[in-house]
């Protein structure tokens, strides 16, 4: 039994039959120690109360008697002390020899009853109910109940479970490569939930392939270009020594170390089962300390303290300043700042500034704006790796301008 839907078909039917079984159970251990003398001495006082007296008038007498057998479905006989028919409700009933108040069986499986009153009259009453132990009554409605509520569940859970088949195939069209397709979401429950986790899910696997085949992608391109100027140095190295060659070589060789670097850091950040080495910096300090020696940088603030990896921090420190000082124009201002939450440090120059459009697009791996050149522009991974370290550290950044011109950058993280 592998499908869904008869699993919880089959589940529900057997809670209505344990329910079926359990109030017949309990119906019949209520009433199986009942004793019959007790019951019909209880039916005694309440015809005693309820008939009139024996010298009314026979038509008050039928008109209670009828009263009380119509709504019953039962056929009832009053006889005077002598066995005389006084009263007759349904079908003839044959008063049986003997006196006293009893269950005749011979008439039925407790269904005949002979009350005697104390003035002598007696009640025949004749039904095709038993009385007294309705349980297979009440078992029969049951399990009316139950196959009533078996066939309407049937289409139901084949209803919910048809819905989680078709997003079992929209989970294995994703599997089989297809990343941009999507479960539509029906409904509103937790069906529907489960469908807009995985194309959450599927989102974000979506960005990381898009996102690690560009960086693959750009990062053959930023090592090959590097590579070749090397090699054409060499080449032209074995005509003769030249200085500006080794030094052009050694700038070469520095960007792909660079570069290597930084890919090494993004890796690293990328996987999240690595952990980040927490424990305290004074960020203030290790910003002066990126900013001591540069020009036309300047430092200003109070507190700081964060809890993080000071290698990872310093990094971001240092690609937000050489990124101001590379594309800015000087001043390049590196201010911090106490907030309710944890610290604020902005980086501001007064260079050109970044237009609204790619203030979100420099910070994705290896995206330079129109036009500018590579060995201007740097390799492209400064600000994305600000961006991942800082959301690892719990933080943010963005871009946004400056009032007189230029650009900032605001980083906030959490206080330690």
């Amino acid at each position: 039994m592998h499908r869904l839907y008869l699993q919880f078909w089959l589940a529900l039917i057997l809670v209505l039959v344990l329910l079926m079984l359990g109030i017949g159970l309990l119906v019949w251990a209520f009433d199986r120690d009942r004793d019959p003398e007790a019951w019909l001495g209880e039916l005694e006082t309440f015809a005693e109360a309820v008939l009139p007296p024996a010298d009314a008038p026979i038509a008050d007498l039928e008109r209670v008697v009828a009263a009380f057998a119509e709504p019953l479905d039962v056929d009832l006989t009053v006889f005077d002390a002598a066995g005389t028919r006084l009263v007759e409700i349904g079908e003839p009933i044959v008063l049986p020899p003997g006196r006293g108040s009893r269950l005749v069986p011979e008439h039925g499986p407790h269904r005949f009853l002979l009350l005697e009153l104390a003035d002598g009259r007696r009640l025949a009453i004749d039904g095709d109910r038993d009385p007294r132990r309705p349980v297979a009554h009440l078992l029969a409605a049951l399990a009316l109940l139950a196959a009533a509520t078996a066939i309407a569940a049937l289409p139901l859970a084949r209803r919910l479970t048809r819905r989680l088949e078709r997003l079992r195939s929209h989970v294995h069209t994703f599997g089989d490569g297809h990343l941009d397709h999507r479960a539509p979401i029906e409904g509103r429950d937790e069906i529907a939930d489960l469908a807009r986790a995985f194309n959450g899910t599927a989102d974000r696997i979506e960005a990381l392939v898009s996102d690690k085949t560009r960086l693959l992608a750009n990062t053959s391109h930023e090592l090959r270009t590097p590579l070749t100027r090397v090699r054409m140095a060499l080449e032209l190295l074995r005509e003769g020594p030249r200085e500006d060659l080794l030094d052009r070589m050694d700038r070469d060789i520095e960007e792909l170390d660079d570069l290597i670097g930084e890919l090494l850091v993004a890796s690293r950040l990328d996987a999240p089962e690595a952990r980040i080495d927490r424990q305290p910096v004074d960020l203030l300090a290790l910003v002066a300390e990126e900013a001591a020696g540069r020009a036309d940088v300047e430092v200003r603030g109070q507190g700081g303290q964060v809890e993080g990896d000071r290698r990872l921090l310093r990094r971001l420190a240092r690609n937000l300043i050489e990124n101001a000082l590379r594309h800015g124009e000087p001043p390049v201002e590196v201010e911090l700042a106490p907030t309710p939450s944890g610290v604020r440090l902005t980086v501001s120059d007064r260079g050109p500034g970044v237009p609204e459009a790619e203030r979100e697009r420099i910070f994705e791996p290896f995206y330079r704006p129109e036009g500018e050149a590579s060995a201007e522009g740097g390799i492209g991974l400064g600000l994305a790796l600000v961006r991942r370290i800082a959301q690892r550290h719990g933080g943010a950044v963005h871009c946004e301008g400056r009032e007189g011109g230029g650009t900032r950058f605001v980083l906030t993280l959490p206080a330690r």
